[in-house]
């Protein structure tokens, strides 16, 4: 695969910074893609249905929202690289994460099903990513009313996961090693 250097900002919308914050420095994004998926693979074997239900607060979403929120914006933010990589020039509308959090229906999942997702999910986004040629890097289109070029996706998916990984281990006590 090609070595993405890390975005600058104007390549992505401002509130994902923070989310690159996250990704410690690399040489290789899609290695620590395929290390980062391992790595949930893992946390999901260890996790029982009632651990997996468990909610820090009443208005706070469960373990497997969580997991099912990994899921599903890694399959936008996957789709958005496609759309603009193959030079699509309409702009995508946002994702309302709450919403999209209270209708999944990810509490009535068994976590090893969301397990299962997640998996195919970054198997998929790796295959996909893998397939882009060189010049496709480079083309960017409009995504929730913010720029966005396709080589800070996969640092979007990153420092995305690795943000949620740190507060499932912050504020739910999940912890893997």
């Amino acid at each position: 695969m090609i070595n993405l250097t890390r975005p600058a900002p104007g390549e992505y919308a401002p509130s994902y910074e923070s989310y690159l914050q996250h990704v410690p420095p690399t040489d290789d994004v899609f290695d620590l893609l395929e290390r980062q998926g391992r790595l949930v693979d893992h946390l999901v074997a260890g996790l029982s249905e009632d651990r997996a239900a468990f909610r820090y607060a009443p208005d706070k979403w469960s373990v497997k929202q969580v997991l099912g929120h990994l899921a599903d914006s890694e399959r936008v933010f996957a789709f958005r690289a496609v759309w603009f990589a193959r030079g699509e020039e309409s702009a995508l509308p946002g994702m309302d994460e709450n919403l999209w959090g209270r209708t999944a229906g990810a509490d009535g999942r068994s976590v090893a099903g969301i397990g299962r997702e997640l998996t195919a999910l970054r198997e998929l986004t790796l295959e996909v990513f893998a397939s882009l040629p060189a010049e496709a890097w480079s083309r960017r289109g409009v995504a929730n009313d913010n720029v966005l070029i396709v080589r800070a996706v996969p640092w979007i998916i990153a420092g995305h996961e690795r943000h949620h990984l740190e507060v499932l281990r912050d504020r739910y006590g999940i912890h893997w090693n």
